[in-house]
């Protein structure tokens, strides 16, 4: 697997490519609360500040995801590692939804000729359908966590998805499914958001039909 992703348009018509010939599966969302995400790309010219991930070789070229930490008074997913997302409001699509909430909580507005695509819906055991919306995010921007929202915010390049431990697999009592995790530096981060980047670099990375849907979560992501 190649782990040289520069941020440039040979891997933005890469991306957009997969995701077109994708065929996104969506879940029924009765009795469900719907929620998209943003999963950003930018370019990679700061290191990320978690997991103690290295400095890359010429590290301004290379692409990179936005993840944050969410704040630590949130009554929900306090301090858990999330993209910029939340419930749709009335009458918007999950592009816009997913563009609305970048913008409210790491400051990066966009156009929708910046969406890049979707990955597939992802009910989470809190009770929510996420629709995760792939979405170019540009070079030399800004990033200003709203403190209401985000305690932190967290470029990770590419590479780290290409690593050969990824994805980690842990079983549990209650499910048949293992519960999926993506290695981060020498930490790690879980489902809902891994299992996001686990599809992200399947699908949009590297062309593969791989369905994610039955993957569990830990269980402090329960609540």
């Amino acid at each position: 697997m190649d782990s040289s992703y520069r941020f440039d348009q040979s891997l933005r018509e890469l991306i957009s490519r997969n995701l077109n010939q994708h065929d996104v599966s969506e879940l029924d969302r009765a009795g469900l609360k719907h929620a998209a995400v943003a999963f950003t790309l930018v370019e990679c010219s700061e290191p990320a500040c978690i997991g103690n991930i290295p400095h890359l070789a010429g590290a301004c070229e290379q692409a990179a995801f936005i993840l944050t930490t969410r704040a630590a008074e949130l009554s929900s997913h306090a301090g858990q590692r999330a993209y910029p997302g939340g419930r749709m409001d009335q009458g918007e699509t999950v592009e816009q939804a997913a563009l609305r909430e970048l913008e409210e909580e790491v400051g990066l507005a966009l156009e929708a000729s910046q969406v890049l695509g979707r990955l597939d819906d992802y009910a989470t055991r809190s009770g929510f359908v996420i629709t995760p919306v792939v979405v170019w995010g540009g070079k030399d921007v800004d990033l200003i966590p709203n403190p209401d929202e985000v305690a932190q915010i967290h470029r990770i390049p590419l590479s780290e998805l290409a690593r050969e431990d990824a994805p980690i697999l842990d079983s549990i009592a209650e499910s048949e499914h293992p519960v999926l995790k993506m290695p981060l530096g020498d930490d790690w981060f879980a489902a809902p958001s891994a299992v996001i980047a686990y599809q992200f670099r399947e699908v949009a990375l590297l062309g593969r039909s791989t369905r994610v849907a039955h993957y569990e979560q830990p269980y402090f992501a329960w609540t």
